[in-house]
């Protein structure tokens, strides 16, 4: 559909919540929250829900969450009276079976093209809009994140409601409103992904270590010109 993102300036004084309503009012029922039960997603769900008890939230299974990603994700249902949409990716047994063991360590792109990319293209494919937990200080390649772009690589739009908040902001919120939170991040888990693939490290390095990737594929960052390429095809 056709939309204009508000100008730069307007966009970046926007505060989270006033970019979700935005989002919500702009694509009801096609936009949903891509969830990975992160401490930005606790923020994001309460901020949701607060404001569409109904909104749409889908998750990626790989089959190699950790446990304690399956503990909040099971929290959140309950305290939201929610069900997470699930997209996932082959069984380890059906992975193996294809492509032999630890395809992460011989082919990391091809896993993660079979394990989370496949599975967020389906899930993106009924929607116009997505949601996600994207902040700039998270990493070099997140640091020019708009609050609402145009995703070239999927061809819908992308907000990223807490692009310019920090660890402490995240923290506190979820301790003002005693929200659930991933207990892995009282362990040193910075961010959270794969067991085979995350360890404790500060903002993304802890994710593929000793490599040089920090991304699983999942997020194109798109920026302003994205914005006007799309505004001006509405």
């Amino acid at each position: 559909m056709a939309f204009t993102p508000p100008e730069p300036a307007a966009l970046e004084a926007m505060q989270a919540p006033e970019i979700l309503a935005l989002m919500l009012e702009t694509f009801p029922g096609r936009i949903s929250l891509a969830c990975s039960f992160q401490k930005e997603e606790s923020v994001l769900l309460d901020m949701l829900f607060e404001l569409e008890p109904r909104a749409r939230v889908f998750a990626i299974d790989t089959h190699y969450l950790f446990p304690e990603t399956h503990d909040v994700w099971r929290e959140v249902e309950r305290r939201y009276g929610t069900t997470i949409e699930v997209y996932e990716g082959p069984t380890r047994e059906q992975l193996a079976e294809t492509h032999g063991d630890a395809l992460w360590e011989r082919k990391p792109d091809l896993y993660l093209a079979i394990a989370k990319v496949a599975p967020l293209n389906e899930a993106l494919g009924d929607l116009d809009a997505w949601i996600t937990g994207v902040r700039r200080d998270q990493s070099p390649t997140r640091a020019n994140a708009q609050k609402i772009a145009w995703d070239e690589a999927h061809e819908l739009w992308k907000a990223n409601p807490l692009a310019d908040w920090s660890d402490e902001d995240c923290w506190a919120y979820i301790r003002e409103r005693d929200l659930p939170y991933n207990a892995l991040h009282d362990q040193g888990y910075a961010s959270i992904g794969d067991t085979h693939s995350t360890i404790p490290g500060a903002g993304r390095e802890g994710r593929w270590a000793g490599t040089t990737r920090t991304e699983c594929g999942l997020h194109g960052l798109s920026g302003v010109a994205g914005n006007a390429r799309r505004a001006s095809e509405g």
